[in-house]
């Protein structure tokens, strides 16, 4: 079994930047591929920032140039590097991630963070 942590969210002034953990525990070999979501109130959840299993990466057109995934396969962590941050950034934010394990692969997601992006 498998299980996400989510740190680093909070409040920060517009133009600020945060940058987001997600770090996998469990008997795990990798993380297989990754994703961070975004739930703003009254909104539907969006994909923001994705990284596939071979490396590459996609972006929302809303956080082009400014969000950044990655990870670190020695801490089998996945980031969220969040630059000059706007008001409209505000949301929880989610990741999920498929853990490679030794015989199986599966999908999970994190608790959640709450990112508060406001002067």
């Amino acid at each position: 079994q498998g299980h996400l942590v989510e740190t680093g969210g909070g409040l920060v002034q517009p133009g600020g930047s945060l940058r987001l953990s997600c770090a996998a525990s469990g008997s795990i070999s990798s993380i297989y591929a990754a994703g961070w979501y975004r739930q703003a109130p009254g909104k539907q959840r969006e994909l923001v920032a994705a990284l596939t299993s071979g490396g590459s990466t996609n972006y929302a057109d809303s956080v082009k140039g400014r969000f950044i995934i990655s990870r670190d396969n020695a801490k089998n962590t996945v980031h969220l590097q969040m630059n000059s941050l706007k008001p409209e950034d505000t949301a929880v934010y989610y990741c999920n991630v498929d853990i490679q394990f030794p015989f199986y692969r599966n999908n999970y997601w994190g608790q959640g963070t709450q990112v508060t992006v406001s002067s």
